[in-house]
């Protein structure tokens, strides 16, 4: 045998060597696994990054993981993005919602846009959102960073009834402009519909927690963009409000669901698929702007590219690198106040990646 013959043989067996070494330590440790377990040199002594593996959601998988793709053909097809200055946000209670969880969705609402006169504390909701304002239209006008609330009206007399489908949800905006008409500009704004914990709604849980589209002037009176988002908290945590729930079959046989940062799983939830739903309803209101595929009524938008990743190292299984605060509360992103929240990642046209301010390179 000769000298290199040898050599080489050693360094195999050396190999297979630590490698049980390392199987055998990972198997003792019954901490997480994670695929990053170094606390970033700029984080808070009062938080911890990890990376939890979690089992895949029930409704949906991601369907883009963190690095770049040449696959995913996102195209701009000539219709307008929300570029008018500031979007007006036309907020509308459906059901019964404690005043507390109110505040806490439009704080979040709020800390879109740049906070003047005083820097966010980074990670920051308002650098979120500067990934979906690098979207423009064929004039080359970016969606707009500012968004105020112009208007509100709560429905808590479930006018329209408890169970809510695609269509009726349109009456439930018209009811609202006949009871209480919004200011004259409301016609330049959008609708945002959330409905409370005992409101069902079509295909809720089954195959959607929130979705956009436009109202019909034979319902509404006029067309307006408009999104909605259910409370998920008593009827389908695992599904809608992952990842704070995870699915009951689970239990005891993989992770633990993460703490909210708030403290409620169904509103904490809802952030993040509201988040989802504003993201694309800028980009692609009338369905006629940014979008993958072929079928303008099943698109694939900015969102859904990136579903179920919440920062660096994500994919497989894993949310990707985030916050743990002393409490055990899981963010990802701050809001103009302090408030953390939990935000996925939305599709970056530049970076051609899912992008957020929490990533680590």
């Amino acid at each position: 045998m000769r000298l290199v013959e040898l050599v080489y043989i050693l360094l195999l067996l050396h190999l297979s060597t630590l490698l049980i070494i390392s199987s055998t330590n990972a198997a003792a440790n019954n901490e997480q696994q994670t695929l990053k377990t170094t606390t970033d040199s700029s984080s808070s002594s009062s938080s911890s990054l990890f990376n939890p593996k979690l089992p895949p959601r029930a409704l949906s998988v991601s369907k883009k993981y963190e690095g770049s793709s040449n696959l995913v053909n996102l195209r701009y097809h000539m219709g307008p993005v929300l570029s008018s200055s500031p979007i007006n946000i036309y907020l509308i209670w459906y059901g019964k919602w404690a005043v507390s969880h109110q505040l806490l969705i439009k704080d979040f609402l709020l800390s879109i846009s740049p906070t003047r006169g005083r820097r966010s504390r980074a990670p920051s909701v308002s650098d979120w959102w500067k990934t979906a304002s690098l979207y423009t239209d064929q004039t080359g006008a970016n969606i707009s960073r500012s968004v105020v609330i112009a208007g509100e009206y709560s429905d808590r007399k479930y006018s329209v009834g408890t169970h809510l489908t695609r269509l009726t949800m349109q009456n439930v905006i018209a009811e609202a402009v006949r009871s209480k008409p919004f200011t004259v500009d409301h016609k330049n704004g959008i609708y945002l519909i959330l409905t409370s914990v005992d409101v069902t709604v079509q295909d809720f849980c089954r195959a959607v927690c929130g979705f956009h589209y436009f109202t019909f002037p034979s319902v509404v009176g006029f067309t307006v963009p408009y999104a909605w988002v259910g409370n998920s908290g008593k009827q389908c945590p695992e599904v809608c409000a992952y990842p704070f729930a995870v699915p009951g079959y689970m239990a005891g046989n993989g992770p633990a669901a993460l703490k909210p940062p708030n403290g409620d799983v169904g509103v904490d939830g809802m952030m993040s698929v509201i988040g989802h739903e504003l993201a694309e309803m800028s980009s692609n209101p009338l369905v006629n702007a940014w979008y993958a595929g072929e079928d303008p009524m099943a698109p694939t938008e900015i969102g859904d590219l990136c579903e179920g990743l919440y920062g660096s190292g994500g994919g497989g299984g894993y949310i990707g690198q985030v916050n743990k605060d002393k409490e055990g509360r899981t963010y990802n992103v701050i809001g103009r106040k302090g408030r953390k929240f939990l935000l996925q990642w939305l599709w970056s046209p530049v970076l051609n990646a899912c992008a957020g301010p929490n990533a680590l390179d």
